[in-house]
C-alpha cells in the first residue's frame, strides 16, 4: 500500500445531489472513486473501470456522464447528480416508478446507470423513436438480458411527458 502525504491532494468542490461537498482528492481520483469512496454515495456502480458498460452514469452539470473516466478534479464546481438524487422528497422519479412497473431490472446492478443515463437522454431531446431510444441508450449494458422492459419503461415516460 502507497501511504501519499498531504501535499498530493486537492481541494475539489462538488455540488452532490444538492449538498456541497469539499473533498480532498488525490489528481489520479476519479470521479466515480470520489463519489463512492470519499462521499459514501455507493449507488453509481464500477461496472469495467473503463467507459464501456455504463454502470458508473451520472449527470454532471445535467448531462450524463460516464463518471470512471472523469477525474475529480476537472469537475470541480460542478453539480453532479447520482441516483440517490433522483427521488425528491421521497417520491420516485417517474423513470424509477417506470424501472420497477415493467421489471425492467433483474440484479440491479446497471440500474442506477440506465436510470441517470435515461434521465440525461430524454433532457437531450434527441431520440424520438424506440430505436432512437435504444441507439442512445447502448453505451449502458444489461447483462441480465433486461434490454427490452428498460426500453420499455423509458418510452413510458417519454410518452407520458411529451
Amino acid at each position: 500500500m502507497h501511504h501519499y502525504d498531504e501535499s498530493n491532494t486537492s481541494v475539489v468542490n462538488l455540488t452532490i445531489n444538492g449538498n456541497l461537498k469539499q473533498l480532498k482528492v488525490q489528481p489520479w481520483v476519479s470521479l466515480l472513486d470520489a463519489i463512492r469512496d470519499h462521499s459514501n454515495l455507493t449507488g453509481t456502480k464500477k461496472g469495467c473501470d473503463h467507459g464501456q458498460c455504463g454502470a458508473c452514469t451520472v449527470l454532471c452539470d445535467g448531462k450524463r456522464i460516464l463518471s470512471c473516466l472523469s477525474l475529480a478534479v476537472m469537475k470541480d464546481g460542478s453539480e453532479i447528480t447520482t441516483i440517490e438524487g433522483i427521488a425528491t422528497d421521497g417520491d420516485l422519479h417517474p423513470l424509477q416508478t417506470a424501472f420497477i412497473e415493467h421489471d425492467a431490472f433483474q440484479c440491479g446492478y446497471c440500474t442506477p446507470g440506465q436510470i441517470c443515463s435515461a434521465i440525461g437522454m430524454l433532457q437531450e431531446g434527441k431520440a424520438h423513436t424506440r430505436e432512437e431510444v435504444k441507439e442512445q441508450m447502448s453505451g449502458n449494458l444489461c447483462r441480465c438480458g433486461a434490454n427490452t422492459n428498460i426500453i420499455d419503461a423509458i418510452m413510458e415516460v417519454k410518452e407520458k411527458t411529451l
